[in-house]
């Protein structure tokens, strides 16, 4: 079920379906909540999901000023207390990921378990930042979806992305609703954020890493500098998948999530 509520940024749109303990899945840079279509069908079987469309994605309003990463994890707080949801576990993919990390240090008695797929603890490296401000040059000059066109292909790992060109155009043809303001933003949050590591090794909840062997965006050797930090680590590797493991290994992808989420949210199946 789809519903929507008023933030101080104007509409936020998400996903509500399904009963028992929740779980949140955050969405990527230049994703939406539609990205999670293949685990929303296969795990609200078993839990209850809010899935969100963040500020400036998808059907929910673009922040009227800069936002930075910590303000994108108050408007899921916000979510959150509007749905009268005191306790969840979160996943997030990419940019989903550092604001989980965000949120666990925020509001950290309101998660019971979080998870970071394909993403990163890490603070952006001097070369990243640099590159984010070409990005942002080139979505002012050439705009949003030439971006996007550009850098998508560059997610998937070279068998999947041979195998089926199909979804990394249907990855490409998304990019076509953002405006360059909201990617830029989405940049700039990335770019400014802090490292988070401590997060991590202050974690006393479950803690799950799944990982792209392929993955160009978030580089296996740096996610594996991070998984011995938290008390109690999750951890898998995807083989020859890159950066999008919900589409490249779905159903590993989505069987790796599931036993996350009954071994930390203590759920059973129905």
């Amino acid at each position: 079920m789809t519903k929507s509520f008023e933030y101080q940024t104007g509409e936020i749109s998400y996903i509500h379906i399904g009963s028992g303990f929740p779980v949140m899945l955050l969405h990527g840079f230049g994703e939406d909540k539609h990205i999670w279509d293949a685990q929303i069908n296969f795990l609200s079987r078993y839990c209850q999901l809010i899935v969100p469309d963040l500020p400036g994605s998808g059907k929910s309003a673009i922040p009227k000023v800069e936002w930075s990463i910590e303000n994108y994890a108050a408007s899921i707080k916000a979510l959150l207390t509007h749905e009268s949801i005191s306790q969840c576990i979160m996943l997030g993919h990419s940019m989903g990921g550092y604001i989980t990390l965000a949120f666990a240090e925020l509001f950290t008695s309101m998660l019971k378990a979080f998870g970071l797929l394909h993403s990163t603890a890490f603070a952006d490296s001097e070369e990243k930042k640099q590159n984010r401000l070409k990005g942002i040059e080139i979505m002012e000059e050439y705009g949003a979806f030439h971006f996007l066109k550009s850098t998508n292909p560059n997610l998937f790992g070279k068998n999947f992305k041979s195998a089926h060109p199909e979804k990394v155009q249907d990855l490409i043809d998304q990019g076509i609703h953002f405006t360059k303001e909201s990617l830029q933003n989405y940049y700039k949050a990335m770019q400014q954020r802090p490292d988070r590591r401590h997060v991590l090794q202050t974690a006393r909840v479950p803690v799950l890493f799944i990982i792209g062997e392929e993955d160009a965006a978030v580089p296996l050797n740096d996610v594996l500098q991070q998984v011995y930090l938290p008390e109690i680590s999750y951890i898998h590797m995807l083989k020859m998948v890159g950066h999008m493991g919900m589409w490249e290994a779905e159903e590993q992808f989505n069987n790796y999530m599931l036993r996350f989420i009954e071994a930390a949210g203590n759920i059973s199946g129905k």
